[in-house]
Protein backbone atom coordinates (compact mmCIF):
# COMPACT_ATOMS: atom_id res chain seq x y z
CA UNK A 1 0.00 0.00 0.00
CA UNK A 2 2.37 2.57 -1.15
CA UNK A 3 2.03 5.46 -3.45
CA UNK A 4 2.78 9.01 -3.83
CA UNK A 5 1.23 11.35 -0.98
CA UNK A 6 -1.99 12.28 -1.05
CA UNK A 7 -3.23 15.96 -1.22
CA UNK A 8 -3.60 17.36 1.19
CA UNK A 9 -7.57 18.69 2.61
CA UNK A 10 -7.38 22.62 2.83
CA UNK A 11 -6.14 24.59 5.65
CA UNK A 12 -8.92 26.58 7.87
CA UNK A 13 -10.26 29.79 8.33
CA UNK A 14 -7.64 32.00 10.05
CA UNK A 15 -8.58 30.67 13.81
CA UNK A 16 -7.14 33.96 15.48
CA UNK A 17 -10.21 35.80 14.19
CA UNK A 18 -12.89 37.45 16.89
CA UNK A 19 -15.02 34.67 17.63
CA UNK A 20 -12.96 31.82 16.83
CA UNK A 21 -12.56 28.91 19.51
CA UNK A 22 -8.47 28.41 19.03
CA UNK A 23 -5.62 27.58 17.24
CA UNK A 24 -6.54 24.95 14.97
CA UNK A 25 -4.93 21.38 14.47
CA UNK A 26 -3.30 20.04 11.05
CA UNK A 27 -5.88 18.64 9.30
CA UNK A 28 -4.57 15.22 9.44
CA UNK A 29 -3.99 14.85 12.99
CA UNK A 30 -6.09 13.30 15.11
CA UNK A 31 -8.34 15.47 17.53
CA UNK A 32 -10.57 14.07 20.22
CA UNK A 33 -14.27 15.30 20.79
CA UNK A 34 -15.02 17.98 23.22
CA UNK A 35 -18.10 17.02 25.00
CA UNK A 36 -19.64 19.69 27.09
CA UNK A 37 -17.70 22.53 25.79
CA UNK A 38 -17.58 22.95 22.30
CA UNK A 39 -18.69 19.99 20.49
CA UNK A 40 -22.06 19.21 18.10
CA UNK A 41 -23.43 17.47 20.97
CA UNK A 42 -23.33 21.15 23.09
CA UNK A 43 -25.51 23.34 19.94
CA UNK A 44 -29.40 22.60 21.24
CA UNK A 45 -28.65 22.81 24.71
CA UNK A 46 -27.40 25.73 24.11
CA UNK A 47 -29.96 27.12 21.53
CA UNK A 48 -32.89 25.81 24.90
CA UNK A 49 -31.31 27.66 26.89
CA UNK A 50 -31.37 31.16 25.08
CA UNK A 51 -35.02 30.27 24.50
CA UNK A 52 -35.66 29.67 27.95
CA UNK A 53 -36.15 25.88 28.60
CA UNK A 54 -35.73 24.95 31.51
CA UNK A 55 -32.54 22.88 32.85
CA UNK A 56 -30.83 23.53 29.17
CA UNK A 57 -27.28 24.56 29.76
CA UNK A 58 -25.60 27.18 27.54
CA UNK A 59 -22.75 25.40 26.99
CA UNK A 60 -21.26 27.43 24.05
CA UNK A 61 -22.30 30.83 25.47
CA UNK A 62 -24.32 31.57 23.26
CA UNK A 63 -26.83 33.43 25.82
CA UNK A 64 -25.21 37.26 25.48
CA UNK A 65 -25.12 37.24 21.92
CA UNK A 66 -28.62 36.44 21.64
CA UNK A 67 -30.23 38.20 24.12
CA UNK A 68 -34.13 38.81 23.41
CA UNK A 69 -34.08 35.78 20.73
CA UNK A 70 -37.12 33.95 20.53
CA UNK A 71 -36.89 32.04 17.38
CA UNK A 72 -33.82 29.76 16.55
CA UNK A 73 -33.48 27.73 13.24
CA UNK A 74 -30.83 25.40 13.22
CA UNK A 75 -29.23 24.37 10.38
CA UNK A 76 -27.21 21.39 9.05
CA UNK A 77 -25.37 20.76 6.17
CA UNK A 78 -24.34 17.09 5.73
CA UNK A 79 -20.25 17.19 4.58
CA UNK A 80 -19.64 21.18 5.56
CA UNK A 81 -16.34 20.61 7.39
CA UNK A 82 -14.32 24.01 8.88
CA UNK A 83 -11.67 22.79 6.65
CA UNK A 84 -13.36 22.45 3.88
CA UNK A 85 -14.96 26.05 4.12
CA UNK A 86 -11.80 27.90 2.33
CA UNK A 87 -11.98 25.17 -0.74
CA UNK A 88 -15.99 26.25 -0.79
CA UNK A 89 -15.49 29.86 -0.27
CA UNK A 90 -14.80 31.35 -3.81
CA UNK A 91 -18.24 29.70 -4.85
CA UNK A 92 -20.10 30.66 -1.27
CA UNK A 93 -19.79 34.07 -0.75
CA UNK A 94 -22.48 34.21 1.54
CA UNK A 95 -20.64 31.31 3.48
CA UNK A 96 -17.17 32.83 3.19
CA UNK A 97 -18.30 35.98 5.05
CA UNK A 98 -20.49 34.60 7.71
CA UNK A 99 -17.34 32.30 8.95
CA UNK A 100 -15.24 35.42 8.84
CA UNK A 101 -17.80 37.43 11.23
CA UNK A 102 -19.79 34.90 13.10
CA UNK A 103 -18.23 31.24 13.00
CA UNK A 104 -16.06 29.41 15.20
CA UNK A 105 -15.19 25.80 15.23
CA UNK A 106 -16.30 22.63 17.41
CA UNK A 107 -16.10 19.07 17.16
CA UNK A 108 -18.27 16.23 15.83
CA UNK A 109 -18.66 13.05 17.94
CA UNK A 110 -16.65 10.13 17.08
CA UNK A 111 -16.87 7.97 14.74
CA UNK A 112 -17.98 11.35 12.64
CA UNK A 113 -20.39 10.11 10.31
CA UNK A 114 -23.72 11.09 9.48
CA UNK A 115 -26.27 8.73 11.25
CA UNK A 116 -24.22 9.47 14.29
CA UNK A 117 -23.83 12.87 14.27
CA UNK A 118 -27.44 13.40 13.86
CA UNK A 119 -28.21 11.87 16.78
CA UNK A 120 -25.52 13.79 18.82
CA UNK A 121 -26.79 17.00 17.56
CA UNK A 122 -30.63 15.63 18.42
CA UNK A 123 -30.02 14.05 21.81
CA UNK A 124 -27.58 17.03 23.15
CA UNK A 125 -25.24 13.86 24.08
CA UNK A 126 -22.41 11.97 23.25
CA UNK A 127 -22.60 8.78 21.01
CA UNK A 128 -22.14 6.33 23.91
CA UNK A 129 -25.44 7.58 25.63
CA UNK A 130 -27.33 7.49 22.50
CA UNK A 131 -25.92 4.15 20.88
CA UNK A 132 -25.79 4.75 17.20
CA UNK A 133 -22.39 4.34 17.40
CA UNK A 134 -21.69 4.20 13.58
CA UNK A 135 -22.88 4.09 9.98
CA UNK A 136 -23.62 0.55 10.45
CA UNK A 137 -22.89 -1.40 13.32
CA UNK A 138 -23.90 -5.20 14.83
CA UNK A 139 -26.90 -6.18 16.09
CA UNK A 140 -25.52 -7.51 19.43
CA UNK A 141 -26.58 -11.40 19.62
CA UNK A 142 -27.65 -11.45 15.92
CA UNK A 143 -25.28 -11.58 12.36
CA UNK A 144 -27.11 -8.92 11.34
CA UNK A 145 -25.59 -5.36 10.80
CA UNK A 146 -27.89 -2.58 10.63
CA UNK A 147 -27.31 0.61 8.40
CA UNK A 148 -28.71 3.44 10.30
CA UNK A 149 -29.54 5.19 7.10
CA UNK A 150 -31.91 2.48 5.77
CA UNK A 151 -33.33 1.92 9.41
CA UNK A 152 -37.25 1.36 9.40
CA UNK A 153 -38.72 0.66 12.63
CA UNK A 154 -36.61 -3.06 13.81
CA UNK A 155 -35.02 -2.45 16.28
CA UNK A 156 -37.71 -0.05 17.84
CA UNK A 157 -36.36 3.60 17.51
CA UNK A 158 -37.29 4.32 21.18
CA UNK A 159 -35.51 1.03 22.07
CA UNK A 160 -32.40 1.44 20.12
CA UNK A 161 -31.97 4.84 20.90
CA UNK A 162 -33.52 5.47 24.10
CA UNK A 163 -32.29 9.13 25.45
CA UNK A 164 -35.10 11.69 25.26
CA UNK A 165 -34.27 14.42 22.14
CA UNK A 166 -33.79 18.09 23.06
CA UNK A 167 -36.75 18.61 20.67
CA UNK A 168 -39.15 16.38 23.18
CA UNK A 169 -37.84 18.74 26.24
CA UNK A 170 -38.36 22.12 24.21
CA UNK A 171 -41.98 21.24 23.36
CA UNK A 172 -43.04 19.69 26.85
CA UNK A 173 -41.06 23.70 27.74
CA UNK A 174 -44.32 25.28 25.13
CA UNK A 175 -41.99 25.55 21.94
CA UNK A 176 -42.63 25.28 18.99
CA UNK A 177 -40.54 22.60 17.19
CA UNK A 178 -40.39 21.75 13.24
CA UNK A 179 -38.07 19.64 11.73
CA UNK A 180 -37.48 20.30 7.97
CA UNK A 181 -35.86 17.39 5.89
CA UNK A 182 -36.13 15.45 2.79
CA UNK A 183 -39.54 14.15 2.42
CA UNK A 184 -38.06 10.35 2.15
CA UNK A 185 -36.39 10.39 5.31
CA UNK A 186 -39.90 11.20 7.08
CA UNK A 187 -40.70 8.12 9.87
CA UNK A 188 -37.09 6.50 9.42
CA UNK A 189 -35.72 5.09 12.32
CA UNK A 190 -32.80 7.66 11.64
CA UNK A 191 -35.53 10.48 12.15
CA UNK A 192 -36.94 9.00 15.37
CA UNK A 193 -33.97 8.39 16.85
CA UNK A 194 -32.64 12.05 16.05
CA UNK A 195 -35.23 14.20 15.70
CA UNK A 196 -38.57 12.91 17.45
CA UNK A 197 -40.69 15.38 19.17
CA UNK A 198 -41.13 17.67 16.23
CA UNK A 199 -43.47 18.28 13.43
CA UNK A 200 -41.60 17.25 10.17
CA UNK A 201 -42.19 18.66 6.77
CA UNK A 202 -40.97 17.54 3.40
CA UNK A 203 -38.96 20.06 1.81
CA UNK A 204 -36.28 19.01 -1.68
CA UNK A 205 -33.92 21.41 -2.79
CA UNK A 206 -32.68 24.69 -1.19
CA UNK A 207 -35.37 27.28 -2.38
CA UNK A 208 -37.86 24.71 -0.78
CA UNK A 209 -35.55 24.03 2.27
CA UNK A 210 -35.41 27.59 3.19
CA UNK A 211 -38.83 28.57 2.27
CA UNK A 212 -40.57 25.82 4.36
CA UNK A 213 -38.02 26.30 7.38
CA UNK A 214 -38.63 30.40 7.17
CA UNK A 215 -42.65 29.44 7.34
CA UNK A 216 -41.80 27.63 10.17
CA UNK A 217 -40.06 29.79 11.96
CA UNK A 218 -42.42 32.70 11.99
CA UNK A 219 -45.42 30.76 11.88
CA UNK A 220 -46.52 31.46 16.06
CA UNK A 221 -46.51 33.99 18.40
CA UNK A 222 -44.38 32.11 20.87
CA UNK A 223 -40.73 30.37 20.90
CA UNK A 224 -40.10 28.29 18.15
CA UNK A 225 -37.38 26.06 17.05
CA UNK A 226 -36.27 25.18 13.59
CA UNK A 227 -33.93 22.14 12.75
CA UNK A 228 -33.00 21.64 9.11
CA UNK A 229 -30.93 19.13 7.24
CA UNK A 230 -29.07 19.75 4.18
CA UNK A 231 -27.79 16.64 2.34
CA UNK A 232 -26.11 17.37 -0.83
CA UNK A 233 -22.56 18.77 -0.18
CA UNK A 234 -21.88 15.37 1.52
CA UNK A 235 -23.29 13.40 -1.14
CA UNK A 236 -21.17 15.23 -4.04
CA UNK A 237 -18.45 15.02 -1.88
CA UNK A 238 -18.44 11.45 -1.55
CA UNK A 239 -19.06 10.57 -5.26
CA UNK A 240 -17.01 12.81 -7.25
CA UNK A 241 -14.48 14.20 -4.65
CA UNK A 242 -14.00 17.35 -2.25
CA UNK A 243 -13.19 20.25 -4.66
CA UNK A 244 -15.03 18.61 -8.05
CA UNK A 245 -17.38 20.53 -10.52
CA UNK A 246 -20.27 18.78 -8.89
CA UNK A 247 -19.18 19.40 -5.05
CA UNK A 248 -18.49 22.97 -6.63
CA UNK A 249 -22.45 23.55 -7.49
CA UNK A 250 -23.69 21.96 -4.65
CA UNK A 251 -21.32 24.12 -2.41
CA UNK A 252 -22.83 27.10 -4.38
CA UNK A 253 -26.62 26.00 -3.43
CA UNK A 254 -25.40 25.93 0.27
CA UNK A 255 -24.37 29.73 -0.35
CA UNK A 256 -28.06 30.30 -2.24
CA UNK A 257 -29.69 28.51 1.11
CA UNK A 258 -27.89 30.69 3.62
CA UNK A 259 -28.33 33.94 1.91
CA UNK A 260 -32.31 33.10 1.92
CA UNK A 261 -32.39 32.54 5.47
CA UNK A 262 -30.40 35.23 6.68
CA UNK A 263 -32.14 37.74 4.53
CA UNK A 264 -35.84 36.06 6.23
CA UNK A 265 -34.90 35.77 9.59
CA UNK A 266 -37.22 38.19 11.76
CA UNK A 267 -35.89 40.51 14.22
CA UNK A 268 -36.37 38.03 16.68
CA UNK A 269 -34.40 35.24 15.62
CA UNK A 270 -31.74 33.41 14.97
CA UNK A 271 -29.97 30.72 12.50
CA UNK A 272 -27.28 28.52 13.79
CA UNK A 273 -25.29 26.60 10.91
CA UNK A 274 -23.59 23.75 12.12
CA UNK A 275 -22.30 20.25 10.24
CA UNK A 276 -22.36 16.35 10.96
CA UNK A 277 -18.72 16.03 9.52
CA UNK A 278 -16.02 16.96 7.26
CA UNK A 279 -14.80 14.78 4.54
CA UNK A 280 -11.33 13.60 3.04
CA UNK A 281 -10.32 12.40 -0.80
CA UNK A 282 -8.78 8.86 -0.03
CA UNK A 283 -6.23 7.94 -2.65
CA UNK A 284 -6.40 4.13 -4.42
CA UNK A 285 -2.63 3.27 -2.97
CA UNK A 286 -3.87 3.99 0.26
CA UNK A 287 -7.19 1.62 0.53
CA UNK A 288 -7.03 -1.97 1.93
CA UNK A 289 -9.55 -4.66 1.21
CA UNK A 290 -10.21 -6.83 4.19
CA UNK A 291 -12.53 -9.00 1.31
CA UNK A 292 -9.41 -9.58 -0.60
CA UNK A 293 -6.56 -10.56 1.94
CA UNK A 294 -7.21 -13.36 4.01
CA UNK A 295 -4.64 -12.17 7.31
CA UNK A 296 -7.63 -9.72 7.78
CA UNK A 297 -10.67 -12.14 7.65
CA UNK A 298 -8.79 -14.79 9.79
CA UNK A 299 -11.04 -14.83 13.37
CA UNK A 300 -13.88 -12.29 11.95
CA UNK A 301 -17.31 -13.12 11.64
CA UNK A 302 -18.91 -9.90 11.42
CA UNK A 303 -17.75 -6.71 9.86
CA UNK A 304 -19.32 -3.35 10.64
CA UNK A 305 -18.56 0.46 10.68
CA UNK A 306 -17.42 2.11 7.68
CA UNK A 307 -13.78 2.59 5.47
CA UNK A 308 -12.25 5.18 7.73
CA UNK A 309 -13.55 3.32 11.34
CA UNK A 310 -14.13 -0.56 11.28
CA UNK A 311 -15.75 -2.03 13.98
CA UNK A 312 -14.35 -6.32 13.86
CA UNK A 313 -16.70 -8.67 15.79
CA UNK A 314 -14.23 -11.89 15.95
CA UNK A 315 -14.54 -15.64 17.03
CA UNK A 316 -14.54 -16.35 20.46
CA UNK A 317 -10.41 -15.74 21.95
CA UNK A 318 -9.69 -14.40 18.88
CA UNK A 319 -8.90 -10.66 20.21
CA UNK A 320 -5.47 -10.85 20.63
CA UNK A 321 -4.66 -12.81 16.66
CA UNK A 322 -6.74 -10.09 15.30
CA UNK A 323 -5.03 -6.70 16.50
CA UNK A 324 -1.77 -8.41 16.13
CA UNK A 325 -2.65 -9.71 12.63
CA UNK A 326 -4.56 -6.29 11.55
CA UNK A 327 -1.81 -4.00 13.54
CA UNK A 328 1.12 -6.00 10.86
CA UNK A 329 -1.49 -5.44 7.70
CA UNK A 330 -1.54 -2.22 8.26
CA UNK A 331 0.70 -0.67 9.87
CA UNK A 332 1.01 3.42 10.37
CA UNK A 333 -1.91 3.35 8.39
CA UNK A 334 -4.28 2.93 11.23
CA UNK A 335 -4.34 1.90 14.78
CA UNK A 336 -6.14 -1.17 16.18
CA UNK A 337 -7.58 -0.76 19.49
CA UNK A 338 -9.52 -3.42 21.43
CA UNK A 339 -13.16 -2.49 22.33
CA UNK A 340 -11.89 -1.56 26.25
CA UNK A 341 -9.27 0.21 24.72
CA UNK A 342 -11.36 2.20 22.80
CA UNK A 343 -13.64 2.69 25.37
CA UNK A 344 -11.49 4.16 27.43
CA UNK A 345 -10.58 6.58 25.27
CA UNK A 346 -13.28 8.55 25.43
CA UNK A 347 -14.21 8.73 21.96
CA UNK A 348 -17.47 7.85 22.23
CA UNK A 349 -18.12 9.62 25.76
CA UNK A 350 -19.44 7.34 28.56
CA UNK A 351 -20.95 3.64 26.94
CA UNK A 352 -23.46 2.01 29.19
CA UNK A 353 -23.11 -1.65 29.41
CA UNK A 354 -26.24 -2.15 27.11
CA UNK A 355 -24.31 -0.04 24.34
CA UNK A 356 -21.27 -1.77 24.34
CA UNK A 357 -21.74 -4.47 22.15
CA UNK A 358 -22.42 -2.60 19.24
CA UNK A 359 -18.84 -1.68 19.16
CA UNK A 360 -16.49 -4.46 17.75
CA UNK A 361 -14.55 -6.66 19.68
CA UNK A 362 -11.81 -4.85 17.52
CA UNK A 363 -12.04 -1.47 16.40
CA UNK A 364 -9.65 -0.21 13.79
CA UNK A 365 -9.24 3.69 13.30
CA UNK A 366 -7.71 4.77 10.33
CA UNK A 367 -4.87 7.38 10.11
CA UNK A 368 -4.21 9.65 7.47
CA UNK A 369 -5.90 9.52 4.40
CA UNK A 370 -6.23 5.65 4.66
CA UNK A 371 -9.49 3.42 4.25
CA UNK A 372 -10.23 -0.23 4.73
CA UNK A 373 -12.68 -1.18 2.10
CA UNK A 374 -15.16 -4.42 2.00
CA UNK A 375 -15.88 -4.82 -1.49
CA UNK A 376 -17.58 -7.85 -1.57
CA UNK A 377 -19.72 -7.74 1.36
CA UNK A 378 -20.83 -4.45 1.22
CA UNK A 379 -22.37 -2.68 -1.76
CA UNK A 380 -19.93 -2.09 -4.47
CA UNK A 381 -21.23 1.78 -4.07
CA UNK A 382 -19.28 2.02 -0.74
CA UNK A 383 -16.02 1.27 -2.57
CA UNK A 384 -15.81 3.02 -5.33
CA UNK A 385 -16.64 6.69 -3.35
CA UNK A 386 -13.99 9.75 -3.87
CA UNK A 387 -14.29 10.76 -0.41
CA UNK A 388 -14.45 9.46 2.95
CA UNK A 389 -15.07 10.62 7.03
CA UNK A 390 -15.66 8.91 10.00
CA UNK A 391 -12.01 9.30 11.10
CA UNK A 392 -10.82 11.53 13.99
CA UNK A 393 -8.45 13.52 11.72
CA UNK A 394 -8.98 16.99 12.09
CA UNK A 395 -10.35 17.03 8.85
CA UNK A 396 -13.23 14.90 9.66
CA UNK A 397 -13.88 15.80 13.06
CA UNK A 398 -14.06 19.60 13.03
CA UNK A 399 -17.29 21.53 11.90
CA UNK A 400 -18.64 24.81 12.27
CA UNK A 401 -20.73 26.57 14.14
CA UNK A 402 -22.09 30.13 12.48
CA UNK A 403 -24.31 32.51 14.33
CA UNK A 404 -26.23 34.87 12.56
CA UNK A 405 -29.03 37.01 14.32
CA UNK A 406 -31.98 38.29 12.42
Amino acid sequence: MTGPAPSRPSGPPDPNRPGSAGAVPDPLSPVAPRYGDGSLADVLPSALAVLGVPGAVDRLGLADRLAGVRRIAVLLVDGLGWYQIPTATPYAPTLAGLTATAGRPLTSGFPSTTPTSLVTLGTGTAPGAHGVLGFTVRVPGTERVLSHIEWAADPDPLYWQPVPTQLERARAAGVAVTVVSRPEFGGSGLTMAANRGGDFRGATGVDELAATMLTALTAGAGPSLVSGYHPDLDRHGHLTGVDSPPWRVAAAEVDTLLARLVDGLPADAALLVTADHGQLDVPAAHRFDLDTDPRLRTGIEVVAGEARVRYLHVTPGAVDDVVAAWSAVLGDAARVRTRDEAVATGWFGPVPAEHLARIGDVVVICNDTYAVLATRSESPLASRLVAYHGSDTAAEMTIPLLVVRG
